[in-house]
């Protein structure tokens, strides 16, 4: 049984797109692996706390991820 798990920080998604996040990505995952396959993916959507996440230059927060998300 496939297994997607995928990270966000919290606050930038809404309920309702975190569930479209979960139908399209098993969808997207079924187009290539087949309807069966499809029926028996699992997806997870893990939210880290802003500030929690990053890399060498930078701390990612939710405001700059919700800037992101909106362009810019």
């Amino acid at each position: 049984m496939p297994l997607i798990d995928i990270h966000v920080l919290e606050g930038v998604f809404t309920e309702e797109e975190k569930h479209q996040l979960i139908r399209e990505t098993a969808k997207a995952f079924g187009t290539v692996a087949g309807q069966v396959m499809q029926d028996n993916t699992s997806v997870r959507i893990h939210e880290v706390r802003s500030g929690h996440w990053g890399g060498a230059d930078t701390v990612w927060t939710t405001e700059k991820a919700l800037a992101l998300k909106h362009g810019g």
